[in-house]
C-alpha cells in the first residue's frame, strides 16, 4: 500500500513536469508551421495526453477487461468536461473559440451520441471500430486542412514579409518537436505510474474492474489532461486547454475506443451498467457544453464550479450503486438526474446568448 502511494505521487510530479515541457513546444509549434494553438491542441496535445487511456483500453480488452477499457473511455470524457473544465475555469475564466462552437463541441456531442447507439446492442464490434477510426481520420483531416493561418499576400521583398517569417521560429522547429516528443513520454511515464498505485490501492480494498475504470483509473489516465490545462490556463494558452480537453474526448471516443474495438478479437463487450447509466451520463456531459460555451463564449467561475459539483455527484452515484450492488438508478432517477441537470444549464446557458440576439435584431 505505502508502495503504490509512492508510485501515485511520483507519477503526478512527472506528470506535471511533462506538462510544462509540452505546452512550451506546443505553443511554439503553432507559429513555426502556421497552425493556431486551438489546432495544436485538439490534435497535437489531444493526441498525446490521451497516450495513457490507449495504453490502458487496448491492454484491458485485449486481456479481457472489457469493463475497464470502456469504462476508461467513458469515465475520462466525463472526467474531463465535469472535472478539468471546471478546475481550470475556477482557476481563470475561460475564453471559448468560436471553432469549438461551430465544430468541434459538435463533433464531440455526434462521436457521444454514436458510441451510445453502437454500445446499445452489447457489445462494439470490429466494424463499429473500424467506423469510428474512419470518423477520427476524417476529423483530424478538416482541422489540419481548415486550421491553417491566412497566409500573407506580400512579396518577398517587402517588409511584412520579413515580420511574418519573423513569427515563425523555423531553426527552432527541431527544438519544439523534441520538447513535444519529451513531454509526451514524461506523460505517459507519469500516469503508467500513478494508474499503477492508484490501481494497486483499490485492488486492496475490493472494487470491480468497471468501477476502477470509471474513476480511479479514468481519472488517472486524465491527469495528463490536467496538469496539461491547468499549466496552459496559467501561462495565458486558454484555447489550448480548452482545445485539449474537447479533442481528448474525440480521442477517446473514435480513436481509443475504435483501435480498442480493432484490437480485440470480436470487439469489446458492454457492461449493462455502460449501456444503462455511464454512457447516457457521457451523452449528457458532452450535450451541456454546448450552451456553456455559447453563454458569453466562455466559461464563468460559477459554471466551473457547477461543473465540479456535477462530477462529485456522480461519482458519489458510482460509489451507492457499488454499495448496494445495482446496474443503475431507476428509469424515474435517471431521467431526473441527467434531464433535470442538463435542461437547467441549457436554460442558464442559452438564455443570455438568445436574449442578446434579440437585443441586436
Amino acid at each position: 500500500m505505502i508502495l503504490d502511494a509512492l508510485r501515485l505521487v511520483l507519477g503526478l510530479v512527472v506528470l506535471i513536469g511533462g506538462a510544462e515541457v509540452l505546452v512550451r513546444g506546443a505553443s511554439r509549434l503553432a507559429l513555426a508551421v502556421g497552425l493556431t494553438p486551438l489546432v495544436v491542441g485538439l490534435t497535437v496535445v489531444a493526441f498525446g495526453t490521451s497516450a495513457p487511456e490507449l495504453a490502458v483500453s487496448v491492454g484491458a480488452g485485449r486481456a479481457g477487461l472489457d469493463g475497464l477499457a470502456l469504462g476508461n473511455v467513458v469515465g475520462s470524457n466525463v472526467f474531463n468536461v465535469l472535472f478539468i473544465l471546471g478546475l481550470t475555469a475556477v482557476i481563470a475564466p475561460l475564453v471559448v473559440a468560436r471553432q469549438l462552437v461551430r465544430l468541434d463541441v459538435p463533433v464531440m456531442i455526434g462521436a457521444s451520441a454514436l458510441v451510445v447507439v453502437l454500445a446499445s446492442d452489447g457489445r462494439v464490434g470490429t466494424l463499429d471500430g473500424a467506423l469510428l477510426a474512419a470518423g477520427l481520420v476524417a476529423y483530424l483531416g478538416w482541422l489540419l486542412y481548415a486550421g491553417r493561418r491566412p497566409q500573407t499576400t506580400a512579396t518577398p521583398g517587402d517588409p511584412a514579409a520579413g515580420a511574418v517569417e519573423a513569427k515563425r521560429p523555423k531553426p527552432r522547429l527541431a527544438l519544439d518537436l523534441g520538447l513535444i516528443a519529451g513531454g509526451l513520454l514524461l506523460l505517459v511515464v507519469g500516469s503508467r505510474w500513478l494508474v499503477g498505485g492508484a490501481t494497486g490501492i483499490a485492488t486492496a480494498l475490493g472494487v470491480s474492474d468497471l468501477i476502477v475504470g470509471l474513476t480511479i483509473v479514468a481519472a488517472g489516465t486524465s491527469m495528463p489532461e490536467v496538469a496539461t490545462s491547468v499549466v496552459a490556463t496559467l501561462r495565458g494558452q486558454r484555447d489550448l486547454a480548452i482545445g485539449n480537453v474537447v479533442g481528448s474526448n474525440v480521442f477517446n471516443l473514435l480513436g481509443i475506443l475504435g483501435v480498442a474495438a480493432l484490437a480485440t478479437p470480436g470487439g469489446l463487450a458492454v457492461p449493462v451498467a455502460v449501456q444503462a447509466f455511464d454512457a447516457w451520463v457521457m451523452l449528457a456531459v458532452a450535450v451541456v457544453c454546448l450552451p456553456i460555451f455559447v453563454s458569453g463564449l466562455g466559461i464563468a467561475r460559477w459554471e466551473g464550479v457547477v461543473l465540479l459539483v456535477g462530477y462529485a455527484a456522480y461519482t458519489a452515484t458510482l460509489v451507492r450503486l457499488a454499495a448496494a450492488g445495482a446496474v443503475a438508478p431507476d428509469p424515474v432517477a435517471l431521467a431526473w438526474a441527467l434531464g433535470v441537470p442538463t435542461a437547467v444549464l441549457l436554460a442558464v446557458g442559452l438564455g443570455p446568448s438568445l436574449a442578446g440576439r434579440a437585443r441586436r435584431r
